[in-house]
């Protein structure tokens, strides 16, 4: 037997979990290695941010943006 799950951004949704004030909140998760928003909350969506882009381009939008 073989599943597949497609979650709607799941990582956002795993950050909230864990973390409340995040609801209703633009919220993009970086990669790993290059900083680049690879999760997009649908209020950042919302802001026009597409996946892929670099974190750098996104911190004029949120200027309260924290860094791990």
């Amino acid at each position: 037997m073989i599943g597949l799950v497609d979650c709607n951004n799941f990582y956002v949704s795993c950050e909230r979990v864990f973390n409340p004030k995040l609801n209703r909140r633009a919220v993009g998760i970086m990669s790993n290695n290059d900083g680049c928003i690879v999760a997009r909350s649908n209020e950042l969506k919302a802001l026009g941010v597409k996946m892929g882009t670099p974190a750098h381009h996104v911190r004029p939008l949120a200027p309260t943006l924290r860094e791990p």
